[in-house]
């Protein structure tokens, strides 16, 4: 007999306390419009973007299609059991400093702080990045217009859609990630079908994956350095937790999205590195440079021009361009709402706590921009140095950001189960805990450390090293800082509020054991 749907939290063998627990300050002020709909297509908008269209080549001649399918396997596995811890604590708590504040709540304040600061410091970059993205696509169509001028009109298009609240911006990314999405579908069909000689006259099947040191290029090394690259195209997925701050119901539309975001994402790069591994050949010249910003080199359009499709560089720079512009307004997106709990949390400027009629904290937008400006105009003041470290930097800020999920999601099921809450009245429980935490905790922690490898094969630089790494120190001061000006201690099992803005007490009940219909089941993936 499956349990009942709890619409009250209770007690079991709940331990005595000496003291009440520490009282979390309530962050739901924003507006809940965003359907899992919204949700899941923020999360993808966010995601998918130059990983999959132009970095995907590079990883195929580095790896091979064998080497590269098999680095991108492992990873989706370790991103799952990472997206259902996040998605127990989002269901459970929605608020829309997520996982940033429940660093704060279940281990303690510094942590929370540092985490913050470090999860917005590689947003804020990561929307410079889309600026910069943006004047370089519009460039090659309009090579003789300086790009720096397409990259201030994206900032005000991705600034205007933001400003307009929730259900604004929800609605615009719902149809950018759309059109990247179709775009997707409709090219991993025609390369099929190029694949298998149905277009262009040659039928190419599996052949290259069977090949002797094709399969597998560069062997192990190469392997690794794909498995590292695959790391870095997936972060942008735990954007979900996020946006439960403003989802209209939470303990369904949160693990619903989850789930669509998972499979999407996992779905469309291996079927589009499975499609690109069977036309085109790891030694290819178009894979080796496809890590410029010439679009006409991606190996999305080295696959349609062997299928004789025409004007298919115009074609793949539009997915892009569009699918930048997501990206940027997502970024910002996330800064903003970043920033808002950190003020919320008394961690930032009282003012940055205004939220407009619409549900737009219009400080924490206003303040996300500059800074997002200053970084973009640092790339054209300085050249490429001091920019590339900030890019660098940008990386491990996104892994260490993934570590410090599943260590505060460990922390947050100790204190459930010590303080005697009933783990039926969770929304949602994490698949395979505590080994499916364990094992991506320590996957991250791998891919973490080995990310600068190269750094120690040959003449050691202590700039490449610190480029790589020098991420890990900057996260450590920033937790130290706060440490020793607040004297803030690790919150005790016994004293981690659990209770406030917990989906019960914000008027939610769990849909935990709704049951789902194949036809649920396949909305889900397309909606």
């Amino acid at each position: 007999m499956e349990p009942q749907v709890l619409e009250t939290l209770h007690y079991y063998n709940r331990p005595v306390r000496d003291t009440e627990p520490n009282r979390a300050v309530s962050q739901d002020y924003l507006k809940r419009r965003l359907k899992s709909r919204h949700m899941s297509m923020i999360a993808l908008g966010g995601t998918i973007g130059n990983g999959l269209f132009i970095a995907s080549g590079p990883s195929l001649a580095e790896a091979g299609p064998l080497g590269t399918l098999a680095a991108y396997t492992i990873l989706s596995f370790i991103v799952y059991f990472l997206m259902t811890s996040l998605t127990e604590m989002a269901t459970y708590i929605p608020v829309a400093g997520s996982f940033n504040s429940f660093a704060d709540r279940f281990v303690e304040p510094a942590f929370g702080f540092a985490m913050s600061y470090n999860y917005w410091y590689s947003w804020v970059v990561t929307a410079a990045l889309n600026f910069v993205s943006c004047g370089l696509v519009v460039q090659y169509w309009l090579p003789h217009t300086n790009p720096i001028i397409w990259s201030f009109v994206s900032l005000i298009i991705i600034f205007t859609l933001n400003l307009f609240g929730p259900k604004v911006y929800g609605e615009s990314e719902f149809a950018l990630t759309l059109i990247k999405i179709v775009a997707i579908m409709l090219f991993i069909i025609i390369g099929f079908l190029v694949g298998f000689g149905a277009i262009g006259g040659n039928n190419y099947g599996f052949s290259k994956f069977l090949l002797k040191n094709n399969s597998f290029a560069n062997g192990f090394s190469g392997t690794l350095n794909v498995f590292v690259t695959a790391a870095f195209s997936f972060q942008g997925v735990e954007i979900v937790g996020i946006t439960s701050g403003e989802s209209k119901n939470p303990s369904k539309d949160v693990p619903r999205a989850m789930h669509s975001v998972f499979f999407r994402i996992v779905t469309f790069y291996l079927l589009v590195i499975l499609v690109i591994g069977m036309v085109v050949s790891y030694n290819d010249p178009s894979l080796i440079i496809g890590n410029s910003n010439n679009v006409s080199i991606s190996p999305l359009v080295t696959v349609m021009e062997k299928g004789g499709i025409k004007y298919a560089n115009h074609i793949i720079n539009a997915v892009i361009l569009s699918s930048t512009i997501s990206a940027g307004s997502t970024c910002l997106y996330m800064t903003t709402r970043i920033l808002f709990s950190l003020a919320v949390e008394n961690k930032l400027f009282n003012k940055f706590k205004k939220v407009t009629s619409n549900g737009t904290p219009i400080y924490c937008l206003l303040f996300g921009s500059l800074v997002a400006i200053i970084i973009f105009s640092i790339s054209l003041i300085d050249g490429n140095s001091v920019y590339d470290w900030l890019v660098a930097f940008n990386g491990v800020a996104g892994m260490l950001a993934w570590m410090g999920i599943l260590f505060t999601h460990y922390r947050f099921r100790k204190a459930y189960n010590y303080q005697g809450f009933y783990l039926d009245d969770l929304p949602y429980k994490a698949r395979l805990f505590p080994f499916g935490l364990f094992f991506s905790f320590f996957s991250i922690l791998f891919i973490t450390l080995a990310q600068g490898y190269k750094v120690f094969k040959s003449d050691f630089n202590f700039s490449e090293f610190f480029q790589a790494y020098g991420g890990i120190p900057i996260f450590l001061m920033i937790y130290l800082f706060y440490k020793l000006w607040k004297k803030s201690k690790v919150v005790g099992l016994s004293e981690m509020d659990l209770l406030t803005d917990s989906y019960n007490q914000l008027g939610f009940i769990s849909e935990r054991y709704e049951k789902k219909t194949m036809k649920d089941k396949v909305a889900y993936f397309f909606f």
